[in-house]
């Protein structure tokens, strides 16, 4: 039996504590990662404070995850001990449901959530599922590839899943922990990008990312005069927008792809949808070969995140500055 040290909330809202608990045998097709570094996504605020409704206490967030395998189950052959990896939000799937069988791994209805019903990587170790975890390339900073397995592969999946050409204009409309890297992405894509924030002193920041231009979401007139311009825009906020305002912006036939994890109905006005023959869709992750393509753009283009530090016993200070709005723009927590 390993005892696994974490931090763990036992109950919505509450401070993260230390915690231990033992991990059982080692599953023929399991991976066992020593814990380096892991992610905070907005997700492991959502689920500390249960605002989906679904966390179970103790709650062990974290599921950004880099480290190195410590132990592999005997079916296991993709990877071996020593090796750097990294762990998302999938820890592990059917792989017999048709969606399995048919590619789309993150469709899969009952596939385990790294932190729904589990503990997650706010630990010194994390057990998943073989096909959930993936070797990271040669050309990514370990320290700093976790959140490329959560918000990098959230951004880079609609690119890949709509078939997005390198002469499309893309808006990314949200500047934050998803927004940075979809400006990286889709740059790196060939796209002619266009950050919208409302943030002034993120403007600059955005150009330095990948934007080609900005357009101040705050501004109504702004946003009109965008009319007819993009083929995709990347929704990455979880907050209520003019959507209609937005869908304008769009050529006929274009996308307005939602990221951000939104708890109220999406109001949408149909006639111009109707017209424009335009589309309003949504994706989580993406599926095992999606990521590993993902890490492998990424580390073609040196794609990364910008981080912030904080050790891992400062997870509480680490926490908070999340849900105070102040990270720039992912945080890790590190284990040494």
């Amino acid at each position: 039996m390993t005892t696994v040290h974490a931090f763990a909330a036992t109950e919505a809202h509450g401070p993260l504590k230390p915690f231990e608990y033992a991990l059982g045998p080692l599953g023929p097709d399991d991976i066992d990662i020593a814990v380096d570094a892991c992610g905070i996504c907005q997700s492991d605020l959502s689920m500390l404070e249960n605002a989906w409704g679904i966390a179970q206490y103790p709650f062990v967030p974290g599921h950004e995850v880099s480290g190195r395998v410590a132990a592999v189950g005997e079916r296991v052959s993709h990877v071996k001990v020593g090796d750097p990896v990294g762990l998302g939000w999938h820890a592990g799937y059917c792989m017999t449901c048709e969606q399995c069988l048919g590619g789309h791994h993150n469709m899969c209805a009952t596939a385990a959530q790294t932190i729904v019903g589990r503990h997650g990587g706010f630990a010194d170790r994390v057990r998943a599922q073989g096909a959930s975890v993936f070797k990271l390339p040669e050309g990514l900073s370990p320290g700093d590839a976790g959140p490329l397995l959560c918000g990098g592969i959230t951004v880079f999946n609609p690119l890949t899943q709509f078939g997005i050409a390198p002469t499309d204009r893309v808006g990314v409309i949200g500047i934050g922990g998803l927004g940075h890297l979809a400006l990286q992405f889709a740059r790196a894509w060939g796209c002619r990008v266009t950050a919208f924030t409302s943030s002034e002193s993120k403007r600059q920041e955005a150009l330095d990312m990948g934007a080609h231009d900005t357009i101040d979401s705050r501004d109504p007139e702004a946003i009109k005069r965008a009319a007819g311009r993009f083929d995709l825009l990347l929704s990455t906020v979880n907050v209520k927008l003019d959507w209609g305002a937005y869908l304008a912006a769009l050529k006929p036939r274009g996308r307005l792809h939602l990221l951000g994890v939104l708890v109220e109905p999406v109001e949408l006005p149909h006639i111009p949808m109707l017209f424009g023959q335009l589309s309003v869709s949504a994706s989580p992750v993406g599926s095992p070969l999606t990521i590993s393509r993902m890490l492998a753009f990424a580390a073609q283009h040196q794609i990364a995140p910008v981080t912030e530090h904080f050790p891992m016993d400062q997870v509480n200070d680490a926490m908070e500055r999340l849900r105070a709005g102040k990270a720039r723009y992912r945080i890790m927590l590190d284990r040494h």
